[in-house]
């Protein structure tokens, strides 16, 4: 494949001219995006009831249109799934993400249209390609191939017309076919939703390959890493695949996985953070190594940055890229050719540079656990412990919960610190109930939990009475509206809580 991949290399070096003048030129670049919208969108029913016609700065849009959250844009979505058309977007939307869910669902469905996946994701992931090779130019990664390690990919059908999976599934069911023979494994196994299957398979037919570049979620990876290195018997994946040089990853934080990844690659590879989520392909690194990821702002995706205290305002205001500043939070508000008007994704960021504008993911708008991709958040875990008390006769006076990292010696898992005002009969038939519930309102969870492959049963302690009281109090934080977080997605609040546990 010596040809073919010299001749793509050469293309994606060719396309770093694009990406330079929306770089040069961001405020007029996003600017353009928005007028495409507004445009392409008018005639819907969503532009007819703004009056899109009319809007013709980002001023009056901002003015005319509301912030909105998934269940604000619920309803129309689900006339879109029913087989409406022109109500969102102006083009028939026959593909939906499946996401993790929201307060009132265990799912959300995020619609992907021809533009979205063209415009937005395809091109995302060409442009970090580009990238990769302007920073690395002596690249040989397309003389291999590359290793997709997705989530669940079950395609699911709506009806005739409209189908729903997980992200990946609909970018790779989707995939133009040179994308296909670059990649490896074959789609069948790739489309695999059976995880215990599905690593045994992966591992298989990718041994013998020229594996240069892997791109997936780092749970799954290691998962994979470690029973590849079952069945060859080799000490490290550079021998397995000796010409890795890249290691893709988003969704969540990296840094309690680097020194595992490192260990185990045995050698020195890239690695590229990229910011690729169901709503669009927003930004990835332009320079490995290095904090921050270059904004996306030619890609179909129209951006506004609420500062974090306007959250939960009845009116919150948003700012543009001119006003932005470093070091601060913002939630990301978006507007997409997907068909997503003001939307609040529901992300924090942090710019690190102004020029380029580069950002980090700081976190989110609530409290939530997200270091495995299960994304749990407050509603999940409260609606847990509820369900708990009531089977088993206990009441919980707070609580509190973190991730426990993979480690050498085994998976992920949860840990729970819960003080108890009735403590139930038996600790672990609470901990079964909670884990089941989880499983239950929130879809990411439960797949990561399958057969204890990514995350094993939660670690629960019942803590002495007092131990929050005590804690909140050595933080000057007693009484008044202060609150023991009930989510964290590190565990410093957890390791600091368990010290005043009782002896």
């Amino acid at each position: 494949m010596g040809l073919l991949s010299s001749t793509i290399s050469q293309l994606a070096r060719m396309r770093l001219w694009r990406i330079e003048a929306w770089v040069q030129n961001p405020i007029a670049s996003q600017r353009e995006v928005l007028q495409d919208l507004v445009t392409s969108a008018q005639y819907t029913e969503f532009g007819r009831k703004y009056q899109f016609s009319s809007l013709f700065s980002t001023r009056e849009f901002k003015k005319a249109i509301p912030i909105h959250e998934y269940d604000d844009l619920k309803p129309y979505i689900q006339r879109m799934m029913n087989g409406e058309e022109n109500i969102l977007w102006n083009t028939p939307i026959k593909w939906f993400a499946k996401s993790s869910g929201t307060t009132s669902d265990k799912s959300k469905f995020i619609p992907i249209s021809e533009e979205s996946l063209e415009d937005c994701h395809y091109k995302g992931a060409k442009d970090t390609l580009t990238l990769y090779y302007n920073f690395n130019p002596d690249s040989e990664l397309l003389t291999g191939k590359g290793l997709v390690i997705g989530g669940s990919h079950t395609i699911n059908q709506v009806n005739e017309e409209v189908s729903f999976g997980d992200l990946s599934a609909v970018l790779l069911q989707n995939s133009p076919l040179i994308g296909q023979w670059l990649r490896t494994p074959e789609l069948a196994i790739t489309l695999m939703d059976e995880w215990e299957s599905k690593i045994e398979k992966l591992a298989e037919s990718t041994i013998h390959e020229n594996v240069t570049s892997i791109s997936g979620v780092p749970t799954w990876t290691l998962v994979l890493f470690k029973r590849i290195l079952q069945m060859t018997g080799k000490s490290s994946m550079s021998e397995v695949w000796p010409s890795l040089e890249l290691y893709i990853h988003g969704g969540v934080s990296f840094t309690p996985y680097r020194e595992q990844f490192r260990k185990i690659i045995g050698k020195d590879i890239f690695y590229i953070d990229s910011y690729n989520a169901s709503e669009g392909f927003f930004a990835a690194q332009d320079r490995p190594g290095e904090e921050g990821m270059l904004l996306y702002l030619d890609h179909g995706i129209f951006m506004e940055f609420m500062p974090v205290e306007e959250y939960g305002k009845e009116n919150p205001q948003t700012i543009g890229l001119k006003d932005v500043e470093t070091g601060k939070n913002y939630a990301l508000v978006i507007s997409t050719n997907g068909g997503l008007w003001r939307y609040m994704l529901g992300d924090t960021i942090q710019f690190t540079s102004l020029f380029p504008f580069r950002i980090k993911v700081s976190g989110r708008l609530k409290h939530y656990i997200n270091a495995f991709g299960e994304e749990v958040m407050v509603d999940n875990t409260d609606k847990a412990i509820s369900v708990a008390c009531e089977k088993t006769g206990a009441v919980v006076n707070d609580y509190t919960a973190a991730p426990v990292y993979f480690s050498e010696n085994g998976n992920g898992a949860h840990e729970w610190l819960i003080e108890f005002d009735n403590p139930p009969a038996s600790l672990e038939s609470f901990t079964d109930i909670l884990d089941k519930t989880l499983q239950t309102v929130n879809s990411d969870y439960e797949a990561k939990r399958y057969k204890d492959i990514a995350l094993r049963k939660p670690v629960v302690h019942a803590i002495p009475a007092g131990t929050f009281t005590a804690w909140l109090r050595s933080k000057g934080k007693l009484g008044g509206q202060h609150k023991v977080p009930r989510l964290s997605n590190e565990r410093n609040t957890l390791e600091e809580i368990l010290q005043f546990r009782a002896t």
